[in-house]
């Protein structure tokens, strides 16, 4: 369920009155559900803007419509608005946007997933890198391939053994090893070149 404040829809309800459509509403939807850059995006919205698999929430004035592959994400929003000394601000918390951490009892393979995105790959971001899951077998052994400035970097070795290995198996129980698969020679941005390591 979305929380919307009286602040919040009284401040849509005036925006909405000044277009003067007959029939419009907003529109809520999560952009990257479940992912570390996740975010909401909220629109005005006609009926025939709608999709038709949308979830109306009626508010006073006004329908609320939210993105059906968004409600998972969305549970639990809040949306605000704050009146301050320098004018109004809209605030939207929706907690479980990022999604949720596998459960003890989810396989290996999204337990590793999970970690790789939202705690390696956000961290490897900051060089422009990236790794991605290519297999983990049934031994717990985690295969990776390494992207962006992260392919061919003369790092990466350094990163594998003392950054992702170490987290993987520090965080997911169940990872014994962790391998890498990529072709460095074929890396044409590393951050930092091989032959300068």
């Amino acid at each position: 369920m979305i929380n919307i404040s009286e602040s919040a829809q009284a401040h849509f309800r005036k925006l909405i009155e000044r277009e003067d459509l007959p029939g419009m509403g907003v529109r809520l939807a999560a952009v990257h559900a479940g992912l570390p850059n996740a975010d909401v995006r909220l629109e005005f919205a006609e009926p025939r803007d709608l999709h038709g698999d949308e979830w109306a929430i009626d508010c006073e004035g006004f329908t609320l419509w939210v993105d059906a592959a968004s409600v998972q994400f969305l549970d639990s929003a809040e949306i605000d608005y704050e009146i301050k000394a320098t004018g109004g601000q809209l605030q939207i918390r929706a907690p479980k946007i990022k999604g949720e951490a596998p459960a003890e009892t989810a396989s290996l393979v999204e337990r590793v997933r999970w970690v790789v995105e939202h705690e390696i790959n956000p961290q490897l971001a900051q060089h422009k890198g990236l790794v991605s899951v290519q297999e983990v077998t049934a031994d717990g052994v985690v295969v990776l391939r390494f992207g962006g400035g992260c392919h061919g970097c003369g790092m990466a070795d350094v990163t594998l053994k003392q950054g992702i290995e170490k987290t993987l198996l520090t965080r997911v129980p169940g990872v014994t090893a962790v391998r890498d698969a990529t072709d460095h020679a074929t890396g044409d941005a590393p951050y930092l070149p091989r032959d300068a390591a």
